[in-house]
């Protein structure tokens, strides 16, 4: 089995058993690989460690049921995910999302913070260079996107997430939640905003109208430069962001993606220069 089938399947082994205890030597016996091989290959295609990225896709996944179902009680959703107490899911929930999960439930609509990873991938952009980005998998939401043919997308990242992330981890993920209530704040109500790779995140409108796309965008970057505290230091955050048409024919997910990717691309060039 070489290195990217062994990715393949720790991937898809940690998202059938998401409920289920699993621990990193479970995935790594899935994949007929030690536990250290394995930690090391993820870590070094994802920068993330087996257990945290458990951890934050359990998460994504509770917040979304928590949303999904608002009569559900807490605890059941913690019981599903494999937590033996509310309290325990608490502090779980609260170190991925940096709320409880009651204020999660009032102030968050769209819980796609870390979808599930497909590793990252390399592709040409329109000049023939090569680019490689974080490929994640939203394919769940590609109805949604054949049904909005002709819609805009604002499409933005966080400038220097490499950076905060060489502080600590907290302070990145910080910055990636930071950019999310960004986006979230400036949704409209038809709007639907989901992240597409490491440090970057989209929202599909419900519109043809470009300056409405290009008015949300411009609201985003006007938060430039407010900060997210970390271990009582302050750091500003800055976001690229841009607008994408989505065509009106039919359109492969890939070049979606890619699509997205290059345009983000391009915001940050045209910002630097």
């Amino acid at each position: 089995m070489n290195k990217l089938e062994i990715l393949a399947n720790a991937l898809e082994y940690i998202e059938q058993n998401l409920t289920e205890p699993i621990k990193t030597e479970d995935v790594a016996r899935e994949c007929y690989c030690s536990k250290t091989a394995l930690e090391k290959l993820f870590r070094l295609v994802n920068r993330i460690s087996v257990h945290d990225y458990i951890t934050r896709r359990r998460m994504t996944c509770a917040g979304r049921m928590l949303l999904e179902d608002p009569d559900k009680r807490i605890l059941d959703v913690a019981l599903e995910y494999g937590f033996a107490s509310n309290e325990s899911f608490t502090r779980t929930f609260y170190q991925v999302w940096n709320c409880n999960p009651s204020e999660f439930r009032k102030r968050c609509r769209f819980p796609e913070l870390f979808p599930k990873y497909l590793g990252y991938i390399s592709s040409r952009n329109g000049e023939g260079q090569m680019a490689n980005y974080k490929n994640v998998d939203i394919s769940e939401l590609y109805d949604l996107f054949t049904s909005r043919r002709g819609c805009y997308f604002v499409c933005g990242d966080i400038m220097n997430l490499m950076g905060l992330n060489n502080i600590s981890r907290k302070a990145g993920d910080l910055a990636i939640l930071e950019a999310l209530k960004r986006f979230n704040d400036e949704a409209g109500e038809e709007d639907y905003v989901f992240r597409i790779g490491g440090d970057e995140f989209a929202m599909l409108t419900n519109s043809e109208d470009g300056n409405y796309a290009l008015d949300i965008a411009e609201r985003i970057k006007s938060h430039n430069g407010e900060a997210i505290e970390h271990d009582g230091q302050k750091y500003p955050i800055k976001l690229y962001a841009s607008i994408m048409k989505l065509d009106d024919k039919a359109v492969r997910y890939s070049e979606l993606m890619n699509g997205l990717h290059y345009k983000l691309r391009d915001a940050r060039m045209k910002d630097e220069e």
